[in-house]
């Protein structure tokens, strides 16, 4: 006996779909009609491909929610470096501007000082005059051992080579304050300008001095960040303390950007503030030119999850306050005409993130080994819609 479908058009596919959810009475009781259950959608070959079905398996992920948050671009405060003069002057000359990028030692400003005149001075003549009292000392040392000086002169040169070794020592350190090479300064390069170099590698942010300016040992000259590694600063709610951990990924923006940036949380606050947050502090990964020092940015933190049964979330159709996905059921052949039929299977939706959602089976069918429609799963419930809408 002949089997027969009944096929409807469907307009917003252009397919034409069978569903056999009545029986129209025939007129030949030859003719006998095929009767698809209520949970089937089936489609040609060429429907298939019009609708763009493709199928993919079920996987097991470990997925979780996003926190959003807010923060800004900061760095390492061992990557931030605030210049000053320790003895102060008058500015004598500096060529650099905000942004300009300098190198470890390069020299920022040229600083003047009478000040700075008097303590290498001071300085030569102390070494000088440990030079002799060091001779002293030996000298009388060793007539001491030989019994031919007291203990008492002894003693007296002693404290005199001590208190001029004191003395020297600290204006070594008072040389290396003002950036002086002690084993450098000799009695014929003395100078009432020092070069203030810079301490760090970085671009600059910031100059606060002109030439003829009198700055003083607090003002500060130059600011320079090194943009080697940048930091997320990020502002949490202590509800969300248990949410975050090391290790996690954040997903981030700038300045309202479409471009996605990728940092790794480094630590976390160990304390709250007076209004019930806390600070969280990423690594910013690959950080382009476009990521600044001070900017403002919106975050993503990936929560941790456990691993679940998962899908692309595309898969997952809505109908009547229900949610569905559809699986391939079977291949077969009417009129020498190739058909699949696709079937609707209720489920649970999970958690969700980058893409997927974890689902559950309603009636506990097994889907492992499923061949699972992930993409137009929305075209076949269109179709089913359609083909029930016109049933009798």
């Amino acid at each position: 006996m002949k089997n027969t479908s009944f096929y409807i058009s469907l307009i917003l596919l252009g397919l034409a779909v069978t569903h056999g959810s009545c029986i129209r009475e025939s007129k030949s009781e030859n003719i006998e009609i095929e009767v698809l259950p209520e949970d089937i959608v089936e489609l040609r070959d060429d429907q298939i491909k019009v609708a763009g079905i493709q199928t993919g398996t079920i996987e097991s992920r470990t997925i979780g929610g996003s926190l959003k948050v807010n923060g800004i671009i900061t760095v390492a405060p061992q990557n931030i470096a605030t210049v000053c003069m320790p003895l102060g002057g008058f500015v004598k000359s500096t060529t650099l501007l905000p942004g300009s990028a300098v190198g470890k030692g390069q020299p920022l400003a040229v600083i003047e000082n009478q000040d700075f005149i008097d303590i290498q001075q001071g300085y030569l003549e102390a070494k000088n005059k440990l030079s002799f009292a060091k001779a002293e000392y030996d000298r009388h040392t060793d007539l001491y051992r030989e019994d031919v000086y007291s203990e008492k002169n002894l003693q007296a040169v002693t404290v005199e080579y001590k208190n001029l070794l004191g003395v020297v020592k600290s204006l070594e350190q008072k040389l290396l304050l003002i950036g002086v090479n002690p084993d450098m300064l000799k009695e014929d390069n003395i100078s009432s300008a020092i070069t203030l170099v810079s301490p760090i590698k970085g671009f600059i942010r910031s100059v606060n001095i002109n030439t003829g300016k009198y700055v003083s040992s607090t003002d500060v000259l130059f600011e320079i960040v090194n943009r080697d590694r940048l930091l997320l600063e990020l502002t949490l709610f202590e509800k969300d303390a248990e949410k975050v951990a090391a290790g996690q990924q954040i997903k981030f923006f700038v300045n309202n950007e479409s471009d996605e940036h990728k940092a790794v949380i480094l630590q976390t606050g160990k304390s709250v503030s007076e209004d019930k947050t806390f600070m969280v502090y990423a690594d910013v990964i690959n950080p382009c030119n476009k990521i600044l020092p001070g900017m403002y940015v919106s975050a993503f933190i990936e929560e941790t999850g456990n691993k679940v049964i998962t899908i692309p979330s595309e898969a997952i159709v809505s109908f009547d306050d229900k949610d569905y996905i559809f699986a391939f059921e079977k291949d077969k052949e009417e009129d020498g005409k190739p058909f699949t039929e696709y079937r609707m299977i209720e489920v649970k939706k999970g958690v969700s993130g980058s893409g997927y959602t974890e689902i559950k089976v309603s009636d506990g069918t097994d889907l492992n080994g499923a061949r699972i429609v992930v993409k137009g799963a929305y075209n076949l419930l269109s179709a089913k819609k359609n083909a029930g809408e016109m049933a009798c």
